[in-house]
């Protein structure tokens, strides 16, 4: 059990609710009463109630779906992606932790459901679109705030490539699955099994993901070893659409709390990697930040200590160390 004398941990204790609750929960093993009082602060406290903050009447964030309603082809150029508009806001609160029976959720999901569509063809939101990245994301959010998303991951096991994994550019003719859009989806999956307990057929795909990212050992090419992406290897948070090797132990991490499985040894190079990337004074800090618009920053940015990583770094050791 993590000591709750540590410096570090009392650095997290002092931070926002969202942090303060998983710690409490994953870190301390707090009894559940302790980390759900907790964790309803999120709403109205920090970072839960600024972002709330920003939510439109109708149930949106920033006028649209995906995209920011005033946003053009020309801001995506100078600034790169956005990550103000709806779908981006309901998967940070769901890592928030909102809890998605309070009220303020269950409004907000009924009004997205009502008011909301999808950019690419005006698809209602809860249905998804056609890019397996977003689709994922939605099932994720969709299952933890109670939504029936049954026919949107049964969309996701069709579009499941010959490798295991998913590419949300299958539909423009890929055959290889990407390590961003297979998180995507995986985190979706896993999602939705802890909301309904899954399927045969959900459960066998999840696993058939997971193998996709265990003989790469969560980072390399199959066919040279080498690093599929060097920025996989870069901490951040929020990760949005991206993957990187900490967002890959801390999937596997709490699918292990849904299956009870020991970590696979195929994990141990990420691990390691991660642990190596710990700063002297015991925290990590981001090794980059991701372009583009957002409502407001989580942390001080690249080099400096990141409660959110620190957080997600410092439970996959504690799992990964409870095995040895």
């Amino acid at each position: 059990m993590t000591d709750s004398n540590d410096p570090v941990i009392t650095w997290l204790l002092a931070g926002d609710p969202a942090i303060r609750w998983p710690v409490l929960r994953d870190l301390l093993h707090a009894p559940a009463a302790v980390w759900q009082g907790e964790r309803a602060r999120v709403e109205n406290d920090g970072w839960g109630a600024r972002l709330l903050a920003h939510q439109d009447a109708d149930g949106q964030w920033a006028g649209g779906s995906f995209m920011p309603a005033d946003f053009t082809r020309e801001l995506w150029d100078s600034e790169g992606q956005p990550w103000t508009a709806t779908t981006y806001a309901l998967t940070q609160l769901r890592e928030f932790g909102l809890d998605p029976t309070s009220d303020r959720a269950r409004r907000t999901v009924e009004l997205i459901g009502r008011h909301s569509r999808w950019d690419h063809d005006g698809q209602p939101f809860w249905t998804g679109e056609v890019e397996e990245c977003i689709n994922g994301r939605t099932v994720a959010d969709g299952a933890y705030f109670g939504v029936d998303v049954g026919a949107l991951v049964d969309r996701l096991l069709g579009e499941q490539q010959p490798d295991g994994g998913w590419n949300c550019e299958r539909a423009n003719g890929s055959t290889r699955s990407s390590f961003d859009t297979t998180i995507n989806v995986l985190e979706g999956l896993l999602q939705h099994q802890i909301a309904t307990g899954g399927t045969a057929q959900s459960r066998w795909a999840r696993a058939a993901g997971e193998r996709y990212l265990l003989e790469r050992h969560l980072f390399r090419r199959l066919s040279t070893g080498m690093p599929a992406d060097e920025t996989y290897l870069e901490l951040t948070y929020p990760n949005r659409w991206h993957y990187d090797v900490l967002r890959g132990l801390d999937y596997f991490r709490a699918g292990a709390a849904v299956s009870g499985d020991s970590p696979d040894p195929r994990l141990g190079e990420a691990v390691q990697h991660v642990r190596a990337r710990r700063r002297p004074d015991g925290r990590w800090a981001p090794d980059r930040r991701l372009p583009g618009r957002v409502w407001f920053e989580l942390d001080d940015g690249p080099g400096q200590p990141s409660r959110w990583i620190t957080l997600r770094a410092l439970r996959v050791l504690a799992w990964w160390d409870a095995a040895a």
